[in-house]
């Protein structure tokens, strides 16, 4: 538990340098018109990579999580089993929703 802030800040510091490294290469060629092209779809490309990564993360850890109560609570009542899977597939679900939004993010136009 005590992990998971650390991952925090490591995450948002990789999307900080995510985000400025384009514009700080771009700066460095002396961009002209066609870089700049280049550079608004390498955009598209970092913006549909933290969509979906953070989102593979969240499902990640909401499947640990609910995973993990899940078996505990059908080893002490079977009959959850059902209940306890919706709650899986719930989690699981938000990965697929950053999938979702990073095609959105590469198919726009623009």
């Amino acid at each position: 538990m005590r992990k998971l802030p650390l991952v925090f800040l490591a995450a948002a510091s990789f999307m900080v340098m995510a985000a400025t490294l384009p514009s700080v290469f771009a700066a460095a060629t002396n961009s002209t018109s066609t870089s700049a092209v280049s550079s608004a779809a390498g955009d598209k490309f970092i913006g549909a990579g933290i969509a979906f990564g953070l989102a593979a993360f969240g499902a990640g850890y909401g499947v640990g999580q609910s995973g993990a109560a899940a078996i505990a609570a059908v080893t002490e009542k079977a009959e959850v089993r059902t209940t306890a899977l919706i709650f899986v597939v719930l989690a699981e679900a938000i990965a697929i929703y950053g999938f979702a939004i990073a095609i959105l993010i590469l198919g726009s136009s623009g």
